[in-house]
């Protein structure tokens, strides 16, 4: 069975542009996961800035049996996104990043099987917007499954080896 194709000009442009995707599409994922940690990391340091705050310390809050005040859990899961945002962006360990990435995921999850009045309008198919901002996150874990296959050298193809 023949591949359909247009025209070759078409399909040389094509390859230009799936070759040009292969080689900087784990990049600009890394790049931007590293501005989103880097960002809603930051903003956590000051009080009132993130809308994520509230349902984070209570998560924290819940999760530690009230050990771990909100005082002391939003700089340390703002730190802990900011570092990851820093590993990302510069590349530079992102073994060790990747693993706090991880390490951390659950957590961002929690609010949905702890908080399911907050996070949903219609349990389980209606989020509201912070369960929408939560959700998310199964894009973020993706996209850092993707950066984490080729921290040993590996490399997208745009075409596979005949």
């Amino acid at each position: 069975m023949s591949r359909l194709r247009g025209p070759a000009w078409l399909d040389r442009l094509d390859r230009v542009i799936t070759r040009w995707m292969a080689r900087h599409a784990i990049t600009l994922i890394r790049v931007g996961l590293g501005v989103v940690f880097l960002w809603f990391g930051a903003i956590k340091f000051v009080p009132g800035w993130s809308p994520a705050e509230g349902l984070a310390a209570a998560t924290v809050f819940r999760l530690t049996g009230g050990a771990v005040p909100a005082a002391v859990s939003l700089p340390v899961l703002a730190a802990w996104e900011t570092l990851i945002g820093v590993g990302l962006l510069t590349g530079r360990f992102l073994r060790l990043t990747l693993l706090l990435l991880f390490l951390q995921m659950p957590g961002t999850l929690m609010p949905l099987f702890l908080f399911p009045a907050e996070t949903f309008t219609r349990v389980p198919v209606a989020p509201t917007l912070e369960g929408q901002y939560i959700i998310k996150n199964l894009v973020l874990v993706a996209a850092a499954f993707a950066v984490g296959a080729t921290v040993r050298g590996g490399k997208l193809v745009a075409e596979p080896r005949p």
